[in-house]
């Protein structure tokens, strides 16, 4: 099969003795393992065929609990841990690099020092009012145009063609749940949670703000949106991956009382290259 590299394609792998939900994420050069059954040796000997035939510089397996030492002896590294990921049971980050500039991390003291500060920050679960002139509200299908101009605006690049409006009504159509915040019929920051029904946890992600009205606190208005529908869902596990040199996303989930739980080197492409990303996890219940 032919890969473009401007989609990431999901596909089923088996053998005689495992089976594996794989993502083939050409876009980020990597190969994501979301969920497995059966022999790890197995599956690891399949997923390395897979990484070498389509050139992929990274592997991130999320392991069971009872397999991630398996993984490590396999040579794979563990970058973090998915709190309740599957079903209150945790998921462990497991990684292994066939790239050299890949598994080096340009940043990674300096992504050291602004964790630092970010938890040295209070808590603060109250959640900032709209200023005059704004509006809250559930994203539709219909914003999908304003959702993709807004996305293409913020990221010079990112994980996911979110800058196609065709890519924005997709996921939408798959479950994932949108708040916007607008300004006279303008969106200008908007937030998801991608939820898996199956396993009952909810990614959040796709967080953006027109730099012209930051500092008003949407993040953490929208990200308390998404939590209180997922709880009505009873979706009690949320996690989120934010770039690990940005001090102002790492302290929206610091703030709102997620935990850090790892760091992801060079996990994807985003903003101009490829850059580790923290892992903040938190139970909703």
């Amino acid at each position: 099969m032919t890969l473009s590299m401007n989609v990431a394609v999901k596909q089923m792998e088996s053998g005689n003795d495992f089976t594996m939900e794989v993502c083939l994420d050409a876009p980020n050069k990597r190969l994501r393992v979301d969920d497995y059954r059966g022999n790890t040796r197995s599956i690891m000997k399949r997923i390395e065929e897979l990484a070498r035939r389509y050139s992929f510089t990274k592997v991130f397996v999320k392991s069971r609990q009872e397999d991630w030492q398996s993984f490590l002896a396999g040579g794979y590294i563990l970058e973090g841990v998915f709190k309740g990921y599957f079903n209150g049971s945790d998921a462990y980050s497991m990684a292994l690099y066939f790239d050299h500039e890949r598994r080096t991390s340009d940043y990674w003291l300096e992504e050291d020092a602004i964790l630092k500060e970010v938890q040295a920050l209070p808590l603060k679960p109250d959640i900032p009012e709209l200023p005059k002139g704004y509006h809250k509200r559930p994203g539709t299908i219909d914003d999908a145009g304003q959702l993709a101009s807004l996305y293409g605006k913020v990221f010079q690049t990112y994980p996911t063609p979110m800058n196609r409006e065709e890519y924005v009504k997709k996921v939408m159509e798959e479950g994932t749940l949108f708040y916007v915040i607008e300004q006279e019929g303008q969106i200008v920051s908007a937030a998801s949670a991608e939820v898996n029904t199956v396993y009952h946890h909810a990614e959040m992600t796709d967080c953006a703000t027109l730099p012209e009205h930051r500092k008003h606190g949407f993040m953490k208005i929208l990200i308390h949106a998404l939590e209180a529908e997922l709880i009505q869902r009873k979706i009690f596990c949320a996690y989120s991956l934010a770039r690990s040199l940005s001090f102002g996303m790492n302290a929206v989930f610091h703030q709102l009382g997620y935990e850090y739980a790892g760091r992801l080197i060079k996990n994807c492409n985003i903003y101009d290259k490829f850059e580790d990303m923290s892992l903040w996890v938190k139970k909703l219940a």
